[in-house]
């Protein structure tokens, strides 16, 4: 079966789950129950890159990190192929614009991105032989610029002053000046929609008997939030929806709107906003499609996110699990923690990790990571005689 061009495949057939052996499964049926054998393969070739978007898997959190009497699974969204949540919407985008007539060959593709949309715009621009410009703010990590250029687009840069809302107009204003098709991530139905089709059953049909009772997310453009949030609520209403967002910019909290231009986008930057390490969420703006979420009355909790626990946790996840995500992922899973200790015993709990870790390099994440050898790793180095690093 295909929606948007894509195959809807079970978690069996999934590129990057988790594999067994044979031999093991029968012994412990319950538990492997949705985990392939190493060796079987992931099924027929695909057409195109894009049908590995989506299915992505959920990873249990060990006692390391989530609180006792609780279970915490990590939605991993890195198991896309360009690494991040992002592809959804990319895919989305793309092929409803393609569908509605408003895409021809040949055509560029322009958007404004902290980084992972642009990637993944990129990406499907690559694969359908589209044109791709990219408007960036001057703030994000230079590495998602190397990796957008690397995929074939054109990256804007623009000033750090400008916020989130600079690189928005910047890419209206190029769409409109040279006739470009302008994705409109920020306010489109094409994003919340596809959440709500893959990514909220994926959750609800990989949880099977048991019962969810907490699924936590943040949000950049709210597509994620707005669509399998939506999805979640109307199938499983017990469900308690947790939503994150930085404490340095408590746009939702403050209860102030975002004023918008006609098309949807914002028209200045919001009162509440200041800057915050969590790159890919939180803009200078709510935008239309989080604002038409919260509409639907979502969310059961809120968790403001203190300066510096995105970062320690996202660090901890990968000294403890094994799990490399970003910090919009550790602060994910902070929101799920501190949501954990005040559940009740035997809750079980949802948490969306957006990205892979490996798009941080330059940014805080990885500060306090040296290249060089330390101390302890030139004393394992000299108690052997040869290739000895002076």
């Amino acid at each position: 079966m295909k929606v948007f061009g894509f195959h809807l495949i079970s978690v069996f057939a999934v590129a990057h789950a988790a594999f067994v052996p044979s031999s093991k499964i029968g012994a412990n049926k319950a538990s492997f129950l949705n985990v392939k054998a190493r060796g079987e393969g992931y099924g027929s070739p695909l057409d195109n890159i894009s049908e590995t978007i989506g299915n992505t898997p959920m990873v249990k959190i060990s006692d390391r990190i989530a609180p006792e009497g609780r279970t915490i699974y990590a939605k991993c969204e890195f198991f896309n192929p360009l690494s991040s949540v992002k592809d959804r919407l990319a895919l989305s985008i793309i092929e409803t614009a393609e569908k509605e007539g408003k895409l021809k060959p040949g055509d560029t593709v322009i958007e404004a991105t902290s980084g992972n949309t642009g990637i993944a715009v990129a990406m499907m621009c690559a694969q359908r032989g589209y044109k791709c410009v990219i408007t960036m703010a001057e703030p994000f990590s230079v590495e998602r610029r190397k990796l957008m250029r690397m995929l074939g687009a054109k990256v804007i840069v623009t000033p750090k002053a400008g916020k989130a809302g600079g690189m928005v107009a910047k890419a209206a204003e190029l769409a409109e000046e040279h006739g470009w098709f302008l994705c409109h991530q920020f306010e489109t139905d094409a994003n919340w929609k596809f959440h709500e089709l893959t990514t909220g059953p994926e959750i609800l049909n990989d949880m099977g008997d048991t019962k969810l009772d907490y699924w936590v997310t943040g949000y950049g453009t709210g597509g994620t939030y707005h669509g399998a949030g939506k999805y979640i609520k109307e199938k499983s209403p017990d469900t308690k929806i947790v939503l994150a967002e930085p404490e340095a910019a408590n746009l939702l909290a403050s209860g102030i709107a975002t004023e918008r231009n006609d098309d949807g986008s914002p028209n200045g930057s919001h009162p509440a906003f200041s800057a915050h390490p969590i790159q890919g969420w939180t803009p200078d703006f709510i935008p239309l499609v989080l604002e038409k979420g919260e509409e639907l009355n979502l969310k059961d909790e809120y968790v403001a996110i203190p300066d510096g626990v995105a970062v320690e946790m996202a660090q901890s996840l990968a000294k403890n699990e094994g799990i490399l995500t970003g910090i919009s992922g550790g602060a994910t899973m902070w929101a799920a923690v501190e949501t954990a200790k005040n559940a009740p015993e035997g809750s079980v709990l949802v948490a969306m990790l957006p990205d892979t870790g490996e798009r941080y390099l330059s940014t805080p994440l990885f500060a306090s990571i040296s290249a060089d050898m330390n101390e302890e790793e030139m004393e394992i180095a000299k108690s052997t005689p040869s290739y000895i690093l002076e």
